[in-house]
């Protein structure tokens, strides 16, 4: 696999980033995953994209009316934005990464901007669903936990980092989130190079992933 030109060309003079996918289920562990590779390449050296900050703009709905909506469902997100971000990242130029309030499930008028780096990081439960996304690909990595594990996670970061209470955490879960998982995300898994079992704590898988991808943002 050349990282450089697997997923297409850069500027001239200029090498494309090495672009990883980091996907799995909610609470699988990808944000420990994630800042494993941070902490390998250097932070910075790292771009990163959330997923979950491309949900669409609904705020042509009142709140009750966007905390109804199903957030799990690949349409909910902008994925056609993110490729193309991704591109406009590996032709060397930089991009107006969106903010999202999941407070009040709304995207924000503010956003961040974020420069091409070594290595850009894709995350999110759903990356691999979107094949034009799949393809700008270079690595593509599916965290995987059992189901308890992931729900116990979730309802921790819900509740302290997204204004949730339980009862909407648990209401969602089932509604949602499980059914989600099962139809688009646990499917996903057979598009990953890397399966991490364990989530975050496969302390050997991680070693294996990380020595990847420092030969590859090396080259």
């Amino acid at each position: 696999m050349d990282a450089k030109t697997a997923a297409g060309g850069a500027a001239s003079g200029t090498h494309a980033p090495l672009v990883i996918g980091v996907a799995g289920g909610s609470g699988s562990g990808k944000t420990t995953v994630v800042r494993h590779i941070i902490e390998s390449i250097g932070d910075d050296q790292v771009t990163v994209l959330e997923h979950d900050r491309y949900y669409r703009d609904r705020n042509d709905l009142r709140l009750e009316e966007r905390a109804s909506l199903n957030y799990d469902h690949p349409d909910s997100l902008e994925t056609d934005l993110l490729v193309r971000h991704l591109h406009e990242l590996r032709a060397g130029r930089g991009v107006e990464k969106p903010t999202y309030d999941f407070a009040r499930h709304a995207r924000q008028p503010v956003t961040v901007r974020v420069e091409p780096r070594k290595a850009v990081i894709v995350e999110g439960i759903l990356i691999f669903t979107d094949a034009a996304l799949r393809r700008l690909m270079d690595v593509k990595v599916f965290v995987d936990a059992d189901d308890d594990t992931r729900f116990i996670r979730r309802l921790q970061r819900d509740i302290a980092e997204r204004g949730r209470t339980v009862n909407s955490v648990i209401d969602q879960y089932l509604g949602t989130v499980k059914p989600m998982h099962l139809e688009f995300v646990e499917p996903s898994k057979r598009y990953a190079d890397i399966i991490i079992p364990l989530g975050g704590h496969n302390t050997v898988a991680i070693d294996v992933l990380l020595t990847l991808i420092r030969s590859l943002a090396a080259r």
